[in-house]
């Protein structure tokens, strides 16, 4: 019955809220970037959109080790990546601005994908090898500037809860810029929406951020980027849940 009432409620009330906010949401981005406030508007206006979905899906969220990150540091934020709401959780509670670096398909999604580009966010093109490169590139001016980025090494979401394998660009990037990476551990996004499901589930939230790891021993080739990502996989790994550890 619980579920049931849940899926009305969704559908009725959560869904027309959700898709006027981001409507909003994406206007006011792309307005504040478009007139100079990207500091500003390529962060806060997302950051409440999230805590509001949140919110709005009666999803409580919990979160741990905000006294790692240091502030006026730029990160390389590197998180496992459970389900949709993993977005919510990082952009609407982590409590410092970032960038995403995002799958090159998200920029045609109508007004979400204009929003993302006013606000300077990173669409990774896969297509070809020298794509990719460039799509790289543009991450790595970004944190000369001083901007952080959150990305997601395994490159898509999870079909189990678990964790796949960890793609070396991210790696790459913090040991070219030497900034250091901080796992984040994400539990509960899996439960609510997973890959191919369109009927949210009711379940809370966990973020857990870890110390920074240094990259200053990750520049002597495709062996220490290697160690590196396995590193940071297994951090990420220590926190997950005992049903995600598979």
């Amino acid at each position: 019955m619980t579920r049931i009432l849940y899926y009305i409620y969704m559908r009725i009330f959560f869904l027309p809220i959700f898709l006027l906010l981001t409507l909003l949401t994406a206007l006011t981005t792309m307005a504040g970037c478009l007139l100079g406030g990207e500091r500003i508007f390529s962060y806060y206006p997302g950051m409440l959109w999230s805590r509001a979905s949140c919110y709005l899906a009666l999803c409580p969220v919990k979160v741990s080790g905000r006294e790692h990150i240091r502030k006026g540091q730029s990160y390389i934020f590197a998180s496992n990546h459970q389900g949709a709401f993993d977005i919510f959780l990082i952009y609407g509670f982590l409590g410092t601005p970032l960038k995403w670096i995002m799958k090159d398909g998200l920029r045609k999604i109508p007004f979400v994908g204009a929003a993302c580009r006013a606000a300077g966010f990173i669409f990774v093109d896969h297509s070809t090898p020298q794509a990719a490169a460039r799509s790289l590139q543009k991450a790595e001016q970004s944190l000369s500037r001083g901007a952080s980025i959150a990305i997601f090494p395994e490159g898509s979401r999870t079909r189990t809860g678990g964790m796949n394998r960890f793609k070396k660009g991210a790696f790459r990037m913090a040991a070219d810029l030497r900034l250091p990476i901080v796992p984040i551990t994400l539990n509960g996004p899996y439960k609510i929406l997973p890959i191919g499901s369109l009927n949210p589930s009711r379940h809370r939230m966990e973020m857990i951020i870890h110390p920074p790891v240094p990259v200053e021993d990750a520049t002597e080739g495709p062996q220490s980027l290697e160690q590196l990502a396995a590193r940071t996989h297994q951090i990420i790994a220590s926190g997950l849940w005992p049903e995600f550890r598979i």
